[in-house]
């Protein structure tokens, strides 16, 4: 630095330098053409799709299942034609999605402070953090029998299971994010004044975010299948009809086209809020930090 500098102009042309490394190691991408990205992003699954109905038609042309039990692809689709008809299907799928996207985010609502103290305070992660890690490997259904008794054949039943299945998943993603954070970032904020809530709040979640969301994905994961596993044992008249129900109905009265329609219902909501929700916001976290170049 010459004695001509100043500090702030030093910053200044070093925050440059910087700028201009950072442009020089980003490759250079060209827009992709619409033909390609359909090519690359909307036929590989197209193509899957498409040899499972084709092995599924030959597995029933094959007799290997009386038809009664092994429908073909038609014929559920069949079902799912008339459920719409009857006007039924859009709210069967709605009652489970209203359920799953409230557990959830009463499940976040928990299970960031709890992730939070087990990441921070060392006597609470010895204490609660293998049971965290216990909890998560418990299957869903397992926690049925206990909340009937519980709370009876009512909703509260159905979302404490949603609960227990989605709070461990989330506690433990933020823990695995904020084991991530680099030390150096904490530092730098308690210089600037961020301690506390405030260094949480602005310095430790965004800093934690691939790793906490990434937790929130798996525990939206475990808070459907949890759902569907309290639907289809905690059924009451009462409760409306889920797709959980909706399913243990058509097996009750052995209607394979309509046990298959309904599992083929509950994949593709599970799908559509990976896709819609979580793989938009995700793509656009590593992007900010780089780590998913931008096309042009």
């Amino acid at each position: 630095m010459s004695s001509t500098e100043t500090p702030a102009e030093t910053a200044a042309d070093v925050a440059a330098l910087g700028a201009g490394l950072d442009a020089l190691e980003t490759p250079d991408v060209e827009r992709t053409p619409l033909g390609r990205l359909l090519l690359t992003k909307a036929l590989p699954p197209v193509l899957a799709i498409g040899i499972v109905l084709l092995l599924w038609e030959a597995a029933c042309l094959a007799h290997l299942k009386p038809p009664y039990l092994l429908p073909s692809p038609l014929v559920v689709w069949d079902s799912l034609y008339d459920q719409w008809l009857q006007g039924t299907i859009i709210g069967t799928i709605w009652t489970s999605l209203s359920r799953g996207i409230l557990g959830f985010l009463a499940s976040v609502v928990i299970g960031t402070p709890v992730g939070l103290l087990v990441a921070r305070i060392k006597p609470v992660r010895a204490a609660i953090g293998p049971i965290l890690s216990g909890l998560q490997s418990i299957p869903s259904v397992a926690w049925v029998p206990a909340a009937v008794i519980w709370f009876g054949l009512s909703n509260a039943t159905i979302y404490a299971v949603v609960l227990l299945g989605a709070v461990p998943s989330i506690a433990n993603g933020l823990v695995s994010g904020v084991d991530q954070v680099q030390p150096l970032y904490l530092r730098a904020g308690r210089t600037l004044g961020a301690t506390g809530l405030r260094g949480i709040w602005f310095v430790l979640l965004p800093a934690a975010l691939p790793g906490y969301l990434a937790g929130l994905k798996q525990g939206w994961a475990f808070a459907w299948r949890s759902l569907m596993a309290a639907e289809l044992i905690a059924s009451s008249p009462a409760l409306g009809i889920g797709l959980g129900q909706a399913l243990e109905n058509a097996r009750e009265m052995q209607d394979m086209p309509t046990v298959l329609a309904t599992i083929i219902l509950i994949l593709l909501v599970g799908v559509g809020i990976d896709l819609l929700i979580f793989a938009p916001v995700e793509r656009r976290v590593l992007r900010s930090r780089g780590l998913l170049v931008a096309r042009r």
